[in-house]
Order: C-alpha cells, then sequence, then structure tokens
C-alpha cells in the first residue's frame, strides 16, 4: 500500500510504503487470519487449509459451492468403476454350474450403495446427502503439487492443497468404505452359497478385488484430472467394446439369439446405460431440447451389430474365400 503526502508548497514528501511481498506461486495464498467489519487481516502466504481454495487476489476462501451436474456425473463414473469391476470378476469366477452368482451381484452393488452414501454424509457438510466443493477451472488444479513456487531457486514454497475440493479425496474415501464393507460381508455369504464351487475357486472374487482397489486408487491419485475430462468418452468407448466383445463371444447373431437366454438381454441393457450416460456426460444435458434425442442413438451399436453379423461370421468368409479361390 503506498500513500504519498505533499507539503505546503505542493511537492511530493517521501512516501509512506507498507509492502507485503508478492504472494508468488498459482496456488499460494494468504489464509484470513481474522475479520474485523470489513477490514480483514491476512496471514503468511503459503498453503491453503483444506476446504479453500485462492481467489483471484490470492486469498484463500471457503468452497461454498455445490458440485454441477457433470461434477455429479465424474463421482458416479468413479463410483461405477469398483462396482462394474466386481460384476466382471463374480461372473468370471462363479462358473456355470453355480447358483451364487446373482446374490453375490446384489451383494456388490449393495456394498458400493451404502458405501456411497456413507461418504456423502461423512462430507461436509456433516449428516447431508449434499456436500460442499470448489470449482474445477482448469486441469492444473488437480495437481497442485506440480505448481510450487521456488522464488530463489532453492528453497520451496509447498503450496499443495485440494483446489478441486472435494472431488479429488472424496473417492479415496469411497474405496477405502467399499473395501472395508466388502471384507466384512462377502466373506460370510461366499462362504455359506457358493457350494457349487471349489474352496479355491470360491474366494477368487474377493482376491480379485484386492488387486483392483489398489490400482483404482492410483489411477486417481495419478490420472484424477485426466479421467475428470475424458471418463465420458471412456465410457462411449469402452461400452461399445464390450459389448461387441460380449456379443461375438456368447455367439449372438440376431435377435431371436439375444431372447433364448435372459442373461443376454440384462447385459444388453447393462450396456445400454453405459450408452445413455456416456452420451449424457458429453452432452451435459445444457439443452435438453438439443440433448435429449441423442439418447435415440443408444441402440443403435447393438442394431448395427446384429445387422452386420451375419456378413462377418469367419467361416462364411473363409468358405466364400475358398469358392473364389
Amino acid at each position: 500500500i503506498v500513500s504519498e503526502r505533499r507539503g505546503n508548497a505542493g511537492c511530493a514528501l517521501p512516501a509512506a510504503v507498507d509492502i507485503q511481498p508478492a504472494c508468488l506461486g498459482l496456488y499460494c495464498g494468504r489464509t484470513v487470519l481474522s475479520v474485523n467489519g470489513s477490514v480483514e487481516t491476512y496471514g503468511d502466504c503459503g498453503v491453503c487449509p483444506r476446504g479453500q481454495r485462492t481467489d483471484d487476489n490470492k486469498i484463500c476462501r471457503e468452497c461454498m459451492g455445490s458440485p454441477d451436474r457433470y461434477d455429479w456425473l465424474y463421482l458416479g463414473f468413479m463410483a461405477m468403476l469398483p462396482l462394474v469391476l466386481h460384476w466382471f470378476f463374480i461372473e468370471w469366477y462363479s462358473g456355470k454350474k453355480s447358483s451364487s452368482a446373482l446374490l453375490q451381484h446384489v451383494t456388490a452393488l449393495f456394498e458400493c450403495s451404502v458405501a456411497a452414501i456413507v461418504t456423502l454424509l461423512v462430507s461436509d457438510p456433516v449428516g447431508s446427502l449434499h456436500i460442499r466443493s470448489c470449482k474445477v477451472k482448469k486441469l492444473s488444479d488437480w495437481y497442485t503439487m506440480l505448481y510450487n513456487p521456488s522464488p530463489d531457486y532453492i528453497t520451496t514454497v509447498h503450496c499443495t492443497h485440494e483446489a478441486v475440493y472435494p472431488l479429488y479425496t472424496i473417492v479415496f474415501i469411497y474405496y477405502a468404505f467399499c473395501l472395508v464393507l466388502m471384507m466384512l460381508l462377502r466373506p460370510l455369504l461366499v462362504k455359506k452359497i457358493a457350494c457349487g464351487l471349489g474352496k479355491s475357486d470360491r474366494f477368487k472374487s474377493i482376491y480379485a478385488a484386492l488387486y483392483f482397489f489398489p490400482i483404482l486408487t492410483v489411477l486417481q491419485a495419478v490420472g484424477g484430472g485426466l479421467l475428470y475430462y475424458a471418463f465420458p468418452y471412456i465410457v462411449l468407448v469402452l461400452s461399445l467394446v464390450t459389448l461387441a466383445v460380449y456379443m461375438s463371444a456368447s455367439e449372438v447373431e440376431s435377435f431371436k439369439d439375444l431372447l433364448v437366454r435372459k442373461k443376454r438381454l440384462v447385459v444388453l441393457f447393462s450396456h445400454w446405460l453405459l450408452h445413455a450416460y456416456g452420451i449424457i456426460s458429453i452432452s451435459k444435458l445444457d439443452k435438453l431440447e438439443q440433448d435429449l434425442p441423442l439418447l435415440a442413438l443408444v441402440p443403435a451399436p447393438a442394431l448395427f451389430y446384429l445387422v452386420t453379423a451375419k456378413y462377418t461370421e469367419p467361416s462364411r468368409i473363409l468358405s466364400e474365400g475358398g469358392n473364389g479361390h
């Protein structure tokens, strides 16, 4: 703050200068120590407390906003990842003779649902399904540890904090609750109902979870920001690829083949839900009159596969090639 005093002759006298050191770094800020009316007293430049981020004036402010629709869709995607992996490994290891797969699927859904609700309840404000958050402005908000300044190129000022509060840490909390609930419920359930499996096979879906949960944790820690911007396209691509692989492996070539087994219809509708989720995440449904018609494209990949499957049958291609030769 610089102020000038002038003498009787109008000449400028030495200025009274009160200068605070500049707050360097993209995410360093000054905490508000006290508020006296409209006057605020600030602390030294440094890291903002949890639940705060810097404003345009480098002052740490409370995150008082609410997640927007895209933020909730991102959190829904991160919540679906362990559930889909649970279902995949349960189906993979349950075997055709086991009748316990359905109950394990329901149990996995229950575990993830309860974990999601508990995670929201323990987040600020505690006891409410609503959470307060800071708005995501750019990709660097997810990686504040990469933007710690070094004013003299020797000493580093550590200003790492959660600028996207709580979108980064809430996922870790959710995974922790999922893991705890799985360890409490699933072993007892599998031990009683998985009588169609051998002793060494009945717990393999649980062992698989003990591997993929650390992988998901590292994925969120390293690539959380990238996933935030790319997850709609990941959902679309993976749902298309997995649907094609499943229908090919199940030898589905017509609508009649789909109706033979109810399980195939369940898988088909599940993929359609994923297609719809990806489309909604990309469009964000900002303009309903333009975005809602896009949902009519959800059945298109499956219909295209069923229409063209008979023309791409490997045996037919080989036979026609042999006849032509």
